[in-house]
């Protein structure tokens, strides 16, 4: 029996590809230590890949060489080892683990590189600061959660290659040096050493290159495309990102919703395993605007925007004067203080750039608080029309209509996710 792990020893199974049903079977592993538990006459070294952990097993049968170099494992150890696959023993037997009903019988074993003690643990939802992460990203990047992230992409990008594959889109790569034009963010340029004094400029989008190739007769057309903008970094921006970028000829409105459709169905049914059903539910801008105070409305928000724009009109509040549009968000049995509400009114604030109101409705169903006073002439009226019961808190927006139904949807936003009821 060889006892060492040599060049033509090569991998035969990752981690997770071994089970039950391996039982039995000799197979070899490459991976790092996950962590090392030395038992005396018994050893367990946790072998980790890109798929997850199986357990190798060191004991009297192994010789002491390999007895001697699995004592001397630590975290992040790169090992490989062959063994015999074997069910674990009784009350060993992990649930937790993909793989905890087996574990490796090692009769050939190989540090391949050993390691210092890494800067932190190599494990999933790592709370340590991202920047002692960002200084070791190559170790942040071994963490389960982080590879997952990277690998499920590389799926998603597979199916979206196949799906535009199958409905007659051509992968089509456009340059990354280009001439700047005109778009929404400022360019990255790039210095030219050939032209001196000029510029390259990166790509905010394909736009341009994509719309050529359908002047060409590439009716349709699809790139997993690298985008650059050089802009101040938000939520939902930042300089450097991947797109799934499209176009196609000879098509109406119909036509591109119908493949967008198919391919969101596509990802959900593949990768997630969660049928859809197509065509999606759909509303027109001025409905979604008129509802939700969005054009991208998050419908897991059980609240809707109302008008009452009508039923404010003579009142002395400067803010609901004629020409001006009135909207209102109502939270049913809304709990919030007095001080949570003015940080509420403050974030809607900073982030629609007009101010909101509001005022509740207490116990007897009169209104109180904020605004209230404003209103008291129109309590029936707009108890009825609303919907309001006691317990109801209602935000309101006012100016003009864009501005409101803009207002009222990052209301509606925070109301939805932050308030307790």
């Amino acid at each position: 029996m060889h006892t060492s792990f040599t060049k033509e020893d090569k991998r035969t199974h990752y981690a997770l590809e071994l089970s039950a049903a391996n039982i039995g079977e000799r197979v070899s592993v490459l991976g790092w230590a996950q962590r090392q538990r030395d038992l005396g006459s018994l050893i367990f070294i946790d072998l980790r890949d890109r798929t997850g952990i199986v357990q190798l097993a060191f004991d009297d049968s192994c010789s002491e060489e390999i007895f001697n170099a699995a004592f001397g494992v630590r975290a992040e150890y790169v090992i490989a080892a062959r063994g015999t696959v074997r069910r674990r023993g009784e009350g060993a037997v992990n649930p937790n683990l993909p793989t905890g009903e087996i574990e490796i019988a090692v009769d050939a074993f190989k540090v391949l590189s050993s390691a210092e003690t890494p800067p932190f643990a190599i494990v999933e939802n790592s709370d340590v600061k991202s920047e002692l992460r960002l200084a070791h990203r190559y170790l942040d990047l071994r963490r389960p959660d982080m590879q997952q992230n990277i690998i499920k992409r590389s799926m998603i990008t597979n199916i979206a290659r196949n799906y535009f594959a199958d409905h007659g889109f051509i992968d089509i790569e456009t340059p990354c040096l280009i001439k700047p034009t005109p778009e929404g963010a400022r360019d990255y340029l790039v210095p030219s050493r050939l032209h001196h004094g000029k510029f390259y400029a990166l790509p905010q989008s394909p736009q341009l290159y994509k719309q050529l190739l359908m002047y060409s007769g590439f009716d349709r057309y699809f790139q997993i495309a690298r985008c650059f903008r050089d802009e101040d970094l938000r939520a939902d921006r930042q300089p450097e990102f991947t797109q799934i970028d499209l176009e196609m000829s000879f098509a109406d409105e119909e036509d591109i919703i119908a493949v967008n459709e198919g391919f969101i169905k596509r990802i959900f049914d593949e990768f997630m395993h969660m049928p859809l059903e197509i065509p999606f539910a759909r509303m027109t801008w001025h409905e979604a605007m008129e509802r939700y105070g969005s054009d991208k409305p998050d419908l897991r928000i059980d609240l809707t925007v109302q008008d009452m724009t009508a039923l404010v009109a003579g009142s002395e509040f400067a803010p609901f004067a004629a020409g001006n549009t009135v909207k209102a968000v109502v939270v049913p049995d809304c709990t919030m203080a007095r001080k949570a509400i003015d940080k509420l009114c403050a974030d809607v604030e900073v982030q629609a750039g007009s101010k909101p109101y509001w005022f509740k409705v207490d116990e007897q169903g009169s209104f109180a608080g904020g605004i209230a006073k404003f209103l008291t002439d129109k309590t029936a009226e707009i108890t009825a029309a609303l919907g309001l019961k006691p317990g109801c808190f209602v935000g309101v927006t006012a100016g003009k209509k864009t501005a409101a139904q803009k207002a009222a949807g990052v209301l509606r936003t925070k109301l939805g996710t932050a308030v307790p009821g």
